[in-house]
């Protein structure tokens, strides 16, 4: 029968309705249900407190649409099932209520909104002016007005996608666990990884299942990295500004669907299938001993400020899921996106950990690396580390026992919070990006910072009862430079952005070595070559959990962009071409080779912090540092300027223990960092330290295929190379 108007409604008349029966409050979201116990269709949940009404609209594959009202109100939830709703089939909804952005009351039933819980997505957002709440001002668009737009929205946005409860959930047996002091993390774009990968067959390539290939995987199992940290995974929106100068976001730092994985990097399809697609990629990483952790965007969704579009929870309840200002017309903005989510809200914070739970139990994931996590601890203003969303994660049986990453910032008064996330958590370190990009510049006054992030940051997080786990230590991320730019340029080069070079960071800490850009003189890409190797060795040397970027390990350069966040293009992927030249080559074979010690010395991986205190009579301690001329620094040698260290770390006393409960002795270490542009003379440690020295890595070589495996008796004095790292074994 055709549908009954209601007052204020201004959709037209004479959509077919479908009979409802009453359904369920639980589980949010749409679920399908088999007979013989009822008939066969779909459950559909929505939180929309304040709402007038909620209906679901199911759409063909001619685009027509049929509506079901919700007229079940129990708990803030509206709910209603719908006989015949199959897996496949599109859907979304309308809610109507209040138009009334001085109060923050922003319904309109002309824009069709995408589920919060909808496990798959179908389409892509078109940002037409449709798609907006209110009409705007022109030419501006991004003034937002007070007048209603009553254009229908559904063309031009994706459905949600009714998904079968199958069973083909993870394998929680080949989980690798990978304990946090053996952790390798290779930060990945699951399309840029693969779109130029010469082995993974065309059809596959940035896709899931393209990840999923053995070319892919061989590449991260011969590098020797544990878990893979996936750039946003959850369906994503592009922006407008971005889709007017014809690029697109790349990263896909835009949520705005938390169940769904982005269709637009599936192979299989986008009615469903790209759910299963993830599954089995993230089965294959397990097979292969990589666990999967995924960058999440819980801070803000896609909808952006009051300027942006109508696309989902704004239309729902806007004041329930977003931070208002004092001005509800428009939003509190923590994250530099337009709006922050509202995660003290009970509903809000059942959805993002109704999330996490899905990822991790239905999905099989095994970490989140948390973006602009500042903004998630903030309770009305500031940042509090017992709010609602860390006090929830502490106690939930699922989540706190995955891999948790802070981003400890966000763009907020008091939001940089490195080193203040509780005990469970595992923080980006950006002083150890800073540290160590100064020191091999030679920016550094002195190496009291250094020798902190060499041995886990206890300046920053040996309190309640954290351990060197707490610090993810990275040079290089996503956002800024590659390495290779970061020893090309001194200036980023944004120009391909359009955005007048506005955009990017200014304080790169980065060093061209003499010619900006690419150049001719033989002496640039050596010393190039050389300060990379000096980066990574002190990355996969230092205590903590180091993490690096893909490409990296082969030389992968943006042309100096430092935010190729729009760039999915050859900018943003990754050139694997780049592994047939030789001195890229050796760099991978460098990482591999780090990674293997890595692995093989528990002394160069500590789960706990150094003491500096004497291990038995001899007087060895678990750390010592020692100056050029062999002598162990004092006080004032942390303070003097410098631009080399010694840093002697014993394999006994070690924090660990085996699955027997004994002890776990390793070889002792000696390694020597030297910034200077000089080789420098350095006296080796004489006894008790060791009796003699094997060298094992020296970063001034360009072949690092093998080791040099020279020996110098102790208390001799070597010459170090300008520019370089050189780790010893000890012997004893």
């Amino acid at each position: 029968m055709p549908r009954a108007r209601r007052d204020g409604d201004p959709r037209p008349a004479g959509a077919e309705l479908v009979p409802v029966l009453p359904g369920s409050p639980e589980p949010l979201g749409a679920r399908f249900r088999k007979g013989p116990d009822g008939p066969a269709g779909t459950n559909f949940a929505l939180w929309a407190r304040g709402a007038e009404w909620v209906e679901v609209c199911l759409f063909g594959a001619d685009g027509s649409e049929t509506r079901a009202p919700l007229t079940e109100l129990t708990d803030e939830v509206w709910h209603g099932f719908v006989p015949g709703v199959l897996p496949g089939a599109r859907y979304g909804f309308r809610v109507g209520g209040r138009w009334d952005p001085w109060t923050g009351a922003r319904w309109n039933p002309a824009k069709l909104l995408l589920d919060p819980y909808a496990r798959a997505v179908d389409g892509e957002f078109t940002l037409a002016p449709e798609t907006y709440g209110h009409v705007r001002h022109w030419p501006d668009p991004a003034v937002a007005d007070t007048v209603r737009d009553d254009r229908d929205s559904a063309p031009y946005v994706p459905k949600g996608v009714v998904v079968a409860d199958e069973d083909d959930g993870p394998d929680n047996d080949r989980r690798p666990g990978t304990p946090w002091a053996e952790t390798v993390i290779y930060e990945l774009h699951v399309r840029g990884f693969t779109m130029r990968h010469p082995d993974v067959p065309p059809e596959l390539r940035g896709t899931y299942a393209g990840l999923a290939h053995p070319a892919a995987i061989a590449h991260l199992t011969g590098l020797g990295v544990t878990a893979v940290e996936l750039l946003p995974v959850h369906q994503f929106a592009h922006e407008e500004h971005l889709e007017r100068r014809g690029l697109r976001n790349y990263w896909g730092y835009n949520s705005i669907g938390y169940f769904a994985p982005h269709g637009a990097y599936s192979s299989a399809g986008t009615r469903g299938e790209q759910v299963g697609e993830f599954k089995r990629m993230v089965k294959a990483l397990h097979a292969a001993g990589i666990e999967v952790i995924l960058d999440v965007v819980y801070n803000h969704t896609a909808e952006g400020g009051e300027g942006g579009p109508t696309l989902s929870m704004r239309g729902i309840d806007n004041r329930g899921y977003y931070k208002l200002a004092a001005d509800p017309r428009r939003y509190a903005d923590f994250t530099g996106c337009g709006n922050t989510l509202s995660v003290v809200q009970p509903h809000v914070l059942r959805m993002v950990t109704d999330s996490l739970r899905h990822w991790v139990t239905e999905m099989g994931v095994d970490g989140f690396r948390f973006d602009l996590a500042a903004a998630l601890a903030r309770t009305r203003h500031d940042v509090d580390m017992f709010a609602p969303f860390l006090a929830v994660i502490a106690q939930d049986p699922v989540l706190r026992r995955v891999k948790l990453i802070a981003e400890p910032w966000d763009v907020g008064a008091g939001g940089y919070q490195v080193g203040a996330f509780p005990p469970l958590w595992s923080e980006w370190n950006d002083r150890f990006r800073d540290t160590v990009r100064d020191f091999w510049r030679g920016a550094a006054p002195d190496v009291r910072d250094l020798g902190y992030r060499l041995t886990g940051s206890s300046d920053l997080y040996d309190r309640g009862g954290r351990r060197p786990r707490a610090s993810v230590n990275y040079v290089t991320a996503h956002d800024g430079f590659t390495l290779r730019d970061l020893v090309s340029y001194n200036r980023k080069h944004n120009e391909a952005n359009g955005e007048d070079g506005r955009d990017g960071s200014d304080d790169n800490r980065s060093w061209n070595c003499g010619a900006e850009g690419e150049s001719d003189d033989p002496a640039v890409p050596a010393l190039r070559g050389r300060q990379i190797r000096n980066m990574l060795a002190t990355l996969l040397l230092s205590t903590g959990v180091p993490m690096l970027v893909a490409g990296d390990e082969m030389g992968r350069t943006q042309g100096g962009n430092n935010n190729a966040y729009c760039q999915d293009n050859e900018v943003g992927w990754v050139d694997w071409s780049l592994l047939a030249e030789p001195q890229w080559a050796r760099i991978r074979d460098l990482v591999a080779r780090l990674t293997a010690l890595r692995r093989a010395h528990p002394a160069l991986r500590r789960g706990g912090f150094f003491s500096g205190l004497p291990l038995g009579p001899d007087g060895l301690r678990d750390v010592a540092w020692f100056r050029p001329d062999g002598r162990e620094m004092a006080d004032a040698d942390w303070f003097a300027s410098s631009a080399t260290l010694g840093m002697y770390v014993s394999g006994h006393g070690l924090p660990e223990r085996d699955p027997h409960g004994e002890p776990i002795t390793d070889d002792s270490f000696l390694l020597l960092a030297h910034a200077g542009h000089r080789p420098l003379p350095f006296h080796l440690p004489g006894p008790p330290w060791a009796a003699a020295y094997e060298l094992l890595l020296d970063t001034a070589l360009d072949d690092q295929s093998h080791p040099p495996a020279t020996l110098s008796p102790s208390g001799t004095t070597i010459r170090v190379p300008a520019r370089s790292v050189r780790l010893y074994r000890v012997t004893e």
